[in-house]
């Protein structure tokens, strides 16, 4: 379809096997009267035939075939790609008044992605996008992505911007397909998480990777998708099947602390909450008591919660001495300690900073990956 719409000319009208079929009569000099006596058909039949009222069927090719001797297959063949023709036609129809929901999506940054093919043709757009979508009508992508993130759906971010959440949403769908997964598990992802904590102190090129293997055994698919400009999305986290859940990162804020923090948040909801609600990590000042759940979940499993107050409690976070040293003994990233005093406002947020590690997306052949 979509190589169709670009490189092949359809006209506004196409011809019907029942054209064909009169210009062999007046050809032959036959009459339709008796052509019809000759198949033992009522005339009626044929002048519908030739009239588009009336298609072509298998028994009335054989029929042609053994009157006008015009092989079945012709037949068949002719009343074949004259219903594609009027249907394509129909489809690029409905592709057209669908035009204006595109700016709704964004198309251009699709494009530049590889998310989609590249083109210029709107109509096909459109229908480029519905595949992405894997849905048939604006209308079909609107019920879905509404009733998945129900809850959102008063956000600011949402509001203004929701044909772009529900794309980056989808590419991280689209992506967790191609990961193979365990069947869900929850024992197995538990002890899973205790051994990605350890990754925190590894470098990323070696850390993504084992990332996404380890979750992948327990049943979560990982993937990295960079957000699109105003989603204001730091991760994301559903259920793909009732065995698969997915867990999508953005690396909004590129640093390691936040991805971290970001990523055990998104477990905590797999581990504590349902499976029939997407929860988004987006900017808003409401946070509702399950992202409450998950960010103590994520700040309990990185830091444990008595280590941290004796940390906190005699002033020893000072210097970045004392930093790197809790950040050795615990076993984690330091950045990942800097992230966590700031935000308890423990540390001003332009101390420290060097301590974090700034990751950057690596952008090859229309494919994001950190």
């Amino acid at each position: 379809m979509a190589n169709m719409l670009q490189n092949e000319y359809h006209p506004d009208s196409v011809s019907s096997p029942g054209e064909t079929l009169l210009e062999t009569l007046e050809t032959i000099g036959m009459s339709q009267a008796e052509l019809a006596k000759r198949m033992g058909r009522p005339v009626k039949t044929i002048n519908e035939i030739i009239q588009k009222k009336a298609a072509i069927t298998a028994e009335t090719a054989l029929q042609l075939e053994q009157v006008l001797h015009i092989p079945a297959s012709f037949w068949l063949k002719r009343e074949q790609h004259y219903r594609e023709s009027l249907a394509r036609l129909a489809e690029e129809q409905r592709l057209t008044s669908w035009v204006e929901w595109l700016k709704e999506i964004p198309i251009r940054e699709m494009m530049r992605r590889g998310w989609i093919p590249p083109c210029t043709n709107k109509p096909q757009q459109v229908f480029e996008t519905l595949k992405f979508f894997g849905v048939a009508s604006p209308e079909a992508w609107r019920n879905i992505w509404e009733h998945k993130i129900i809850e959102y759906r008063k956000s600011t971010v949402l509001t203004s911007n929701f044909g772009a959440v529900t794309t980056w949403l989808r590419q991280g769908e689209i992506e967790a397909q191609e990961i193979e997964c365990a069947p869900y598990n929850a024992d197995a992802f538990r002890d899973a998480l205790n051994r990605i904590r350890a990754l925190t102190v590894e470098p990323i090129s070696f850390f993504q990777e084992e990332l996404v293997r380890l979750c992948a055994n327990a049943g979560v698919a990982v993937v990295f998708v960079q957000e699109l400009p105003k989603t204001g999305i730091c991760g994301a986290t559903q259920w793909l099947t009732s065995t698969k859940a997915l867990v999508q990162l953005s690396l909004r804020y590129k640093t390691d602390d936040h991805l971290w923090f970001t990523f055990f948040h998104e477990a905590g909801h797999i581990l504590r909450h349902g499976k029939r609600q997407v929860f988004l990590e987006i900017d808003q000042k409401d946070k509702k008591e399950a992202e409450e759940e998950a960010n103590t979940f994520a700040a309990n499993l990185l830091i444990d919660p008595v280590q941290w107050q004796r940390f906190v409690a005699y002033d020893s976070y000072r210097t970045k001495a004392d930093i790197k040293e809790f950040a050795q003994k615990v076993g984690i990233a330091s950045g990942i300690v800097v992230g966590r005093l700031q935000h308890e406002k423990l540390l001003p947020f332009d101390h420290c900073n060097d301590l974090k590690r700034h990751l950057e997306w690596k952008l090859e052949e229309h494919s994001s990956e950190m």
